[in-house]
């Protein structure tokens, strides 16, 4: 029987032509890890967009020479991650903040009465919108250096006619050049949706920290309480493949009739 011109098992590193060399994936991590990272680098450099399917298992099997187990695992790990979706006979397809399952992904607020769904989708109002240079605070919190052009915005989240959330958020100026007040206002649906589709920026995950505040008096104004009221204050680092700082979001939160809830696993 003649000898295969190429083999690979599942405990050797895969040959490709893409595979980092050198500052990339260890060689020691085990190969559906390192098929991951080869995924992330396609999705980080634009290969698949949001709401494209990508290659079936057995075409990625055959593209990085490996098994469509290791692939397989590789996918799972990325759908469980919520950057991949499954499709029952449909095949899989890179997640989208468009999705209405993932519009909600990183909004833990919700309504005593029910869900989130239960009230209808937030009244959005854009009350400011400008750039400005960084401060040492922002440039730190987005891993850039004091005095880069930032985009500065704050706008206020209406459920059933009561203004629940004041939100206040920073963006790095380069990726989203030309974003304005008009065209937040005109977007219907998730902001995050509107990075992906206008600006090619997808955020992956998120860290928050949580405490109890006291609003001054313009955002006391906004949310239609009194300077003594607590609220619940929310800061979001949002990043993008890599870990790459995207955004900083800081929200104060009524929770006289909503609840921010999380699920611990």
């Amino acid at each position: 029987m003649a000898t295969p011109a190429f083999s690979l098992s599942d405990s050797e590193p895969p040959f490709s032509p893409g595979l980092p060399s050198g500052g990339g994936t260890p060689a020691f991590s085990p190969l559906y890890q390192q098929i991951k990272g080869l995924i992330l680098r396609s999705l980080q450099q634009g290969e698949w967009k949001p709401g494209e399917v990508i290659p079936s298992e057995f075409d990625l099997a055959a593209r990085f020479r490996v098994s469509q187990g290791t692939v397989r695992k590789a996918v799972d790990e990325l759908a469980s991650e919520n950057l991949l979706m499954r499709r029952q006979g449909r095949g899989t397809f890179v997640a989208t903040h468009a999705e209405q399952h993932v519009q909600y992904r990183f909004l833990r607020l919700e309504p005593d009465s029910g869900t989130t769904d239960s009230e209808g989708p937030a009244q959005r109002e854009i009350i400011e919108c400008k750039r400005l240079r960084a401060s040492a605070e922002i440039a730190r919190a987005l891993a850039l250096r004091t005095g880069d052009p930032v985009l500065q915005a704050r706008r206020v989240l209406t459920f059933t006619g009561v203004p629940t959330i004041c939100e206040d958020l920073w963006l790095p100026g380069g990726p989203f050049k030309g974003l304005t007040a008009e065209r937040l206002a005109a977007y219907h649906g998730p902001m995050y949706a509107l990075f992906e589709a206008e600006f090619g920026v997808r955020m992956v995950r998120a860290d928050e920290k949580i405490r109890a505040v006291l609003p001054d008096t313009a955002q006391a104004d906004l949310l239609g309480v009194t300077p003594a009221t607590p609220l619940l204050s929310v800061e979001r680092i949002a990043y993008t493949y890599n870990d790459v700082p995207m955004e900083l979001r800081r929200g104060l939160y009524r929770t006289d009739t909503h609840y921010y809830r999380n699920h611990l696993s």
